[in-house]
């Protein structure tokens, strides 16, 4: 459908092309689907396929189609309202919780929906003389980062919802990595002094990253990989999830009313460790990354291993100086891999990128200086300062070209089915 809009479509520029090729991956991740996989919402931080599908749509419509375009036309003006997530001065919204009772939309009716924004949007990018057209192509550029973080939440909520069913069904067959030993882990040294940190040079930045500022860290030590499944596993042995003494209060709170007793999608058969995949049922790589742990685990680890997680300034200094190479969506697997591979030799840094997204230490607030954009747009980011904690990196679901040295992304610290993992730091 969406080649066809685009043999008719002149005067595409280079923005044409990008919006092209992110809009036709949010189809190609739904094609393994199922129409029953479509609508399941399994808990109230999954959001059905349908809804992602329908809701990168709406961005477009309501930010772009709507204020720039004469000609547009809703497809349907309520669904204004079912598929707007949380923006408060662009309308009403139907709760989140919820979004897994609406049997309508068909997923046809949604996909009409998504092809009729796709022709619109088409139509407005190769008018290059429109007299906003500046202004369209900044949105864009946010709509379609906006998309690629919706395609790594679908990957994340199909897993959720494949799991929740005892016949462990497969998203799709995926190809399984040859299984290499972790590489030994050493420590890298980094000297105290003023830093600068924040997004730097051309290219898409969210305004969270920004402005860039400067740090002043102490003398730290950074691990140069991943904690892996096995040596989670040791810390599961040793009692970990039954000793208070390692975790946060919270944590320890969570840890005792949830049951927690082993990272997410872990499943012990016979005596043998199994997790869950988007192949589905697989034995436990243990030399790969551990995934699927909430922040209060990974503290938990870091205290048991007298050690800590990174600040959030620490982790960026360090991954400036690292390429950008890793285990993302591109390489196709979606499971974290061992990084012994990675490298030529044990004394480089791996794995900072791709993978996991890396805990940290440092709680989601503003840089000096932030300030929230006009209108609704500024809710993209801002009003979620509060309460929640950074990751950095990636993961094993995000697009490579996606993802960046200063990227910061955030969630609440008992938050676990997020592709999340551990990379520890010290003190000097």
């Amino acid at each position: 459908m969406i080649h066809e809009l685009v043999q008719k479509t002149k005067n595409a520029g280079p923005m044409f092309d990008v919006f092209n090729a992110v809009r036709t991956d949010s189809e190609k991740l739904c094609e393994p689907l199922e129409v029953e996989d479509y609508g399941i919402q399994t808990m109230p931080d999954v959001s059905p396929a349908k809804w992602h599908i329908a809701h990168t749509s709406w961005f477009f419509e309501t930010f772009i189609l709507t204020p720039f375009s004469k000609n547009f036309k809703s497809l349907d003006p309520l669904y204004a309202h079912l598929f707007n997530s949380y923006y408060e001065q662009a309308g009403t919204f139907h709760p989140r919780p919820e979004r897994g009772l609406l049997s309508r939309p068909t997923v046809d009716e949604v996909y009409k929906y998504r092809h009729h924004i796709n022709r619109c949007m088409f139509e407005l990018l190769s008018d290059d003389q429109h007299p906003e057209h500046s202004e369209i192509l900044r949105r864009t550029e946010i709509g379609l980062n906006h998309e690629q973080q919706h395609q790594e939440l679908m990957l994340t909520d199909i897993k959720h919802v494949l799991a929740y069913n005892p016949l462990k069904p497969a998203y799709k067959k995926l190809p399984v990595p040859t299984q290499t030993q972790a590489a030994e882990m050493y420590w890298h040294a980094q000297p105290a002094g003023i830093y600068e940190i924040g997004k730097v040079g051309d290219g898409f930045a969210y305004d969270n990253e920004l402005p860039r500022h400067r740090v002043y860290l102490e003398p730290f030590r950074i691990a140069s990989r991943l904690i892996t499944n096995s040596e989670f596993l040791e810390f599961m042995d040793a009692g970990g999830y039954k000793n208070p003494a390692h975790w946060l209060s919270d944590g320890w709170k969570t840890v005792q009313t949830q049951n927690w007793s082993a990272p997410l999608y872990w499943e012990n058969i016979d005596n043998e460790w199994h997790e869950m995949t988007l192949s589905g049922l697989r034995r436990l790589d243990m030399d790969a990354p551990v995934s699927h742990v909430s922040l209060y685990e990974a503290a938990a680890y870091a205290n048991w291993r007298h050690a800590r997680l990174p600040t959030e300034m620490e982790w960026e200094i360090i991954a400036n100086d690292l390429e950008g190479q890793g285990n993302f969506r591109d390489q196709g697997y979606l499971q974290p891999v061992s990084g012994g591979d990675s490298s030529p030799n044990n004394s480089s840094l791996v794995q900072f990128f791709g993978d996991v997204w890396e805990w940290t230490q440092s709680s989601y607030t503003p840089y000096p200086g932030y300030r929230a954009v006009e209108g609704a747009l500024g809710e993209y980011n801002g009003k979620f300062m509060s309460s929640q904690m950074v990751l950095r990196g990636g993961s094993c679901f995000t697009p490579q070209n996606h993802i960046r040295a200063s990227y910061r992304n955030f969630f609440y610290p008992g938050d676990r089915w997020q592709v999340s993992g551990i990379r520890l730091a010290e003190t000097i």
